[in-house]
């Protein structure tokens, strides 16, 4: 009952050791599997995707791949089904020789998850190899003399195979003189012997065929034979002694070929020739066999090939020493190959980012890095680490993989591409370097605006400009790239004169090209402010602004406009007449030019000349003020009628002009005045025109003048008659006709005489003979606003006085 109770808790205390195993393995992310050897490329082997819980799509869009160590893969993962498949025809016996559990190692990466799991795969032996043996034909001499029970060695056979389809049993056939022994070897090897069962005689047989059969224990057996041929000899009563039973030499890997290794020595107490030793090995792999070579009359064993500790670190060999007579000794040569430094450590890139965002967060996983170094001990340690820093730095991920991942945050304007170098270094000495570099690219993240080259853009624009005309640009840089760097140009909205900015000026989107859609006018807009955004192509667009200041330039493209005499007076000769007293002294103003211009500055700067004059010398005209005056009192021979030709002309380049036409009429009296009247009038009429109706017109039109100038003398008589009591007629301050409009003419057939109070002084007296006209110059001036303000009617007299006053003495004239 206590022994049932024991081996229960045993059996509880193993399932938990093997739960907690089964945990453990997982936890690391460790997979084990076996197949068996020699199976077909492309056999399964497990379901990887299962057993760690992936999905097909996942394996298929995460980068999932296998990974080995060695030079060769063995292992493959398949894509659709996510098993885990071979990838090569595998023999154990050349994978493990030697080794009694054959184990395959690889790693499977996830590139997407930046994830590694482990996996161990068990090669299992099948019955492939049959034994074999290196003589395939042994000879064996015996003396006569050797007593039953003496024993030889016999070659032995080899099979690669492991457990029970490795080499069980060895079988004798084809005489009775001799008998089948095996002995166990230092190694649990089998040494098959062969016994001398009878006593030999030469006489009755000198040689001896015999058949050795070495069987293993697979299912079917497999065998292997090897012919044994025995001479008998006479008598050979002495055998070879090596000096040691076992000779050990411990060489290191980089020993040069050729170099002699141990040297054995065996010697024999017969003479002649059984005492003659010759050596030999009697039991070496295949491997081993083009290594080492032995000479046979010295024992000298030397290299043949260079060793590497990293395929064997330790070799055995069985050497024999037999003398003449057929007498044999054995001894075992151990070689041991001691590491030399001689394997750099080897970075293998698995897994790597060529490209990485500049936001990505800290601690991103750039690439995932393998390190590996065949030497042991401390040569096969070894060290990583980054070159120049930078904002990476290197943790170790699983085993012998290392991770390269962010440690500060990125910034493509600084730095667009790294180049990290990682550095592998073992413990050996001298210690052995090498190096792998990681090329990554910046991905550009849109986190700068543009920015303009001025804080502010201003610009000279002439007027008249062509349609499309181009103002300026702009330019502005991002400091990023590709599409986030793009700059385009727009026009922020605003109105001008009612209108939209954009119908005056637009912005081409891609050079900033700032153009006029139409011919700006000066005298209507003089400036315009304007704002102009610049915006990058990001996903979420960045923007900034600039304000432009356009200024129209005037340019001389206004004529000058003469307001005064009006163009329609111009287009008649004498229909406007200006009245001059033939009593005028020099520099008495007669009239006075009156024009403007549009534009501005010194293409506004008006002059005026006489460009031509019926009575040269007689008139002049103001040059800047445009006041028509006498240049010299009128004679008594001058012309009562005069036409005078003003040329206004302004300042610009090229200058612009325009003329006006006065008519001078120099009288004494209003009848005077009214004679000249009908007969420019006279003059006037159409040379086919009877002279009778001529007549009769011009008549009509003095008695119709007459009639209207004696009833205003009647009616200034009343008045003046009313306002007796007043010492003076026509007081200084009501005699000047004031405010009197451009249209306000007397006249006979539409000649009409213009009345200013800048121009003229009228005294009138019930006596028409006795009324004069005196100019003034205290009204003059030399410019005139460009828009005259309006008319004010006001009556030709005062208010209060029926008659004009006297004109006070006109100022001196200006030249």
């Amino acid at each position: 009952m206590c022994a049932a109770g024991r081996r229960w808790g045993r059996r509880q205390r193993a399932l938990l050791w093997a739960v907690l195993l089964a945990a453990w393995e997982a936890a690391r992310g460790q997979l084990r599997y076996s197949v068996p050897e020699e199976m077909p490329k492309g056999s399964f082997v497990g379901d990887v995707a299962k057993d760690l819980g992936l999905q097909l799509p996942e394996i298929r869009d995460r980068g999932v791949r296998v990974v080995s160590k060695g030079r060769t893969q063995y292992f493959a993962l398949h894509g659709k089904t996510g098993h885990l498949v071979t990838a090569e025809r595998i023999n154990r016996e050349q994978l493990c020789r030697l080794v009694e559990k054959c184990v395959l190692r690889c790693e499977l990466i996830v590139e997407g998850q930046m994830q590694v799991y482990g996996i161990q795969v068990e090669i299992s032996d099948i019955n492939d190899n049959a034994p074999s043996f290196r003589e395939l034909e042994k000879e064996l001499i015996v003396s006569e003399t050797t007593a039953p029970g003496s024993r030889f060695p016999l070659p032995d056979a080899q099979d690669p195979d492991s457990g029970r389809n490795s080499l069980q049993s060895y079988e004798l056939s084809g005489d009775e003189h001799f008998s089948l022994a095996v002995q166990a070897g230092p190694g649990g090897d089998q040494r098959p012997e062969l016994v001398l069962a009878k006593a030999l005689d030469r006489e009755e047989a000198a040689f001896h065929e015999l058949v050795l059969r070495a069987m293993d224990g697979g299912d079917p057996a497999r065998t292997g034979t090897a012919r044994i041929r025995v001479t008998v000899l006479d008598a050979n009563d002495n055998a070879p002694v090596f000096s040691q039973a076992e000779y050990t030499v411990r060489v290191p890997e980089d020993v040069p070929v050729g170099s002699v290794l141990v040297t054995v020595t065996a010697t024999d107490r017969d003479e002649g020739l059984n005492g003659h030793v010759k050596y030999s090995i009697q039991k070496i792999t295949e491997k081993a066999s083009q290594i080492f070579e032995l000479d046979a009359a010295t024992g000298v064993v030397t290299l043949l090939q260079s060793l590497d500790f990293e395929e064997d670190d330790s070799y055995d060999l069985e050497v024999q020493a037999r003398d003449g007579g057929g007498l044999y000794d054995i001894s075992k040569v151990v070689v041991v190959v001691t590491d030399v430094n001689d394997n750099v450590p080897q970075i293998l890139l698995q897994s790597s980012l060529s490209e990485i965002s500049e936001d990505a967060p800290l601690g991103t996983v750039v690439a995932l890095l393998q390190v590996q170094d065949r030497d042991s001990a401390a040569n096969g340690e070894v060290r990583c680490s980054l070159d120049g820093g930078g904002p990476f730095r290197l943790e170790k991920s699983f085993d012998d993989y290392y991770s390269v991942v962010t440690a500060r945050e990125l910034d493509r304007e600084q730095v667009s591409e790294y180049n990290v170098t990682v550095r592998a270094a073992d413990g050996g000495s001298p210690s052995l370097q090498s190096s792998a570099v990681l090329a990554l690219r910046v991905l550009d993240v849109n986190d700068n605006a543009p920015v303009f080259a001025q804080e502010r853009y201003s610009a000279r624009l002439a007027e008249n400009n062509a349609a499309g005309a181009l103002v300026l640009r702009v330019r502005a840089t991002d400091a990023d790239w590709g599409q986030n760097a793009r700059v385009r140009y727009r026009l922020a909205e605003g109105r001008v004169r009612g209108a939209p900015l954009s119908s005056y000026v637009s912005v081409q989107a891609e050079t900033g090209a700032l153009y006029a859609l139409r011919s700006l006018d000066y005298e209507q807009l003089r400036e315009l402010q304007l704002c102009v955004r610049a915006e990058d192509g990001g996903a979420q667009a960045l923007s900034s602004n600039v304000s432009v200041r356009l200024q129209i330039v005037d340019e001389n493209d206004n004529a000058p406009q003469v307001l005064y005499p009006p163009a329609a007076a111009a287009a008649a000769a004498w229909s406007g007449v200006e009245l001059a007293p033939r009593r005028s002294e020099a520099g008495a103003l007669v009239a006075k030019v009156v024009a403007v211009d549009a534009d501005a500055g010194q293409n506004a700067w008006l002059s005026y000349e006489l460009a031509k004059a019926t009575e040269p010398g007689l008139f002049r005209v103001g040059l800047h003020s445009g006041e028509v005056r006498t240049a010299r009192s009128p004679l008594a021979r001058d012309a009562a009628r005069h036409s005078l030709v003003v040329l206004v002309r302004d300042h610009g380049r090229p200058a612009l002009s325009a003329t006006a036409t006065l008519s001078v009429v120099l009288a004494e009296s209003v009848a005077e005045l009214l004679a000249e009247l009908g007969s420019a009038a006279h003059e006037a009429a159409a040379p086919g025109e009877p002279a009778a109706s001529l007549t009769r017109w011009l008549v009509l039109a003095v008695a119709a003048v007459s009639c209207l100038f004696v009833a205003f003398l009647l009616l200034l008589l009343a008045l003046r008659l009313r306002r007796c009591h007043r010492q003076q007629l026509l007081p200084p301050d009501s005699g000047a006709l004031r405010g009197v409009p451009v249209s306000h003419f007397v006249g006979i057939d539409g000649v009409r005489a213009f009345l200013q109070s800048y121009s003229h002084d009228v005294s009138l007296t019930a006596d028409s003979r006795k009324s004069h006209l005196r100019f003034s110059a205290a009204s003059c001036c030399d410019t005139l606003p460009a828009r005259p303000p309006p008319d004010e009617p006001a009556p030709l007299l005062g208010h209060d006085d029926p008659a004009a006053a006297l004109p006070s003495d006109p100022a001196p004239p200006s030249g």
